[in-house]
């Protein structure tokens, strides 16, 4: 029972790394722009099939596949943000969430076009991973290291680059950092694509561990939704142990129910902490 549980809850904590940084996309886009993303999980989709096509027909290790899936979602990032949300920046949310819900379905539509929506998986096995009584796949050990990385490497491009910093200044103040010369429009669209980006690698870590469809990115943007608010909107270090704790539950929840309770157990944490804490466990930014 207890070697049960341990191993249910570290492949759950495993996982929640890897939602963490599909949550830091959205956050990161809610945190400097006040927009959410709708489009999220087709972008996630879109990096399930990037990192799918070039493991099948380019032989490219899908972990490496992951360079260019975050090329891919940054430059996609840019277009969606120049020709859907740019012009609707700053009008009411309302706005730039039909502008983003229309992204999402185009995404959707085209997508099911082209790949239609027959289950794909990327056949790809690493093994396995023993630690005393615990066996998990080690696929769950390489998500949660690169998930690492990536927050690793957003962490110090935002603190310590020039960009970055930018990025940080028009969060907090848009009219501030427009006085101090900084071009806030490109500013803007490079926030959007990182959280594009960011929003492809989860979804090409991902698809190594379940089959997927061009559908399969709605489930995790609602993931997504739910640990942003769990960790604080606009802080990403709060959307990785969201993701983290979204990813336990996942892990334990199985062990004494249904699975069917997981989304049960899911939105009801997510209404507590609407009601309790509504600026999540690091407090909105």
């Amino acid at each position: 029972m207890w070697s049960q549980l341990a191993a249910s809850l570290t492949d759950g904590l495993l996982l929640g790394f890897v939602y963490g940084v599909a949550a830091m996309g959205l956050t990161l886009i809610w945190g400097v722009m006040s927009v959410i993303n709708l489009a999220h999980g087709p972008v996630i989709a879109l990096g399930m099939f990037g990192t799918y096509l070039l493991f099948t027909h380019l032989g490219v290790n899908p972990y490496l596949a992951m360079v260019p899936v975050a090329g891919g979602g940054l430059i996609v990032g840019l277009v969606i943000y120049i020709i859907a949300v740019h012009r609707v920046i700053n009008a009411p949310h309302l706005s730039s969430l039909l502008a983003t819900f229309a992204v999402n379905m185009i995404i959707i539509g085209i997508g099911t076009a082209v790949f239609s929506t027959s289950p794909q998986n990327i056949d790809y096995s690493l093994g396995s991973v023993e630690v005393g009584i615990l066996t998990f796949p080690a696929s769950r050990v390489v998500g949660a290291f690169a998930a690492i990385v990536v927050t690793a490497c957003l962490y110090l491009f935002l603190y310590f680059t020039r960009p970055g910093k930018a990025i940080r200044a028009v969060a907090n103040n848009r009219m501030a950092a427009e006085l101090m010369g900084i071009p806030s429009s490109r500013v803007l669209a490079l926030s959007f694509g990182l959280g594009t980006m960011m929003a492809a690698v989860a979804g090409g870590l991902i698809a190594t561990f379940f089959p997927f469809t061009i559908l399969s990115g709605g489930p995790y943007e609602l993931k997504s939704f739910v640990i942003c608010v769990l960790g604080g909107l606009g802080h990403p270090l709060g959307a990785l142990v969201g993701g983290l704790v979204l990813g336990g539950l996942e892990g334990l929840i199985p062990t004494f129910m249904p699975v069917s309770w997981v989304p049960v157990v899911e939105f009801g944490l997510f209404v507590l902490v609407l009601l309790v804490r509504p600026s999540g466990l690091f407090g909105a930014k």
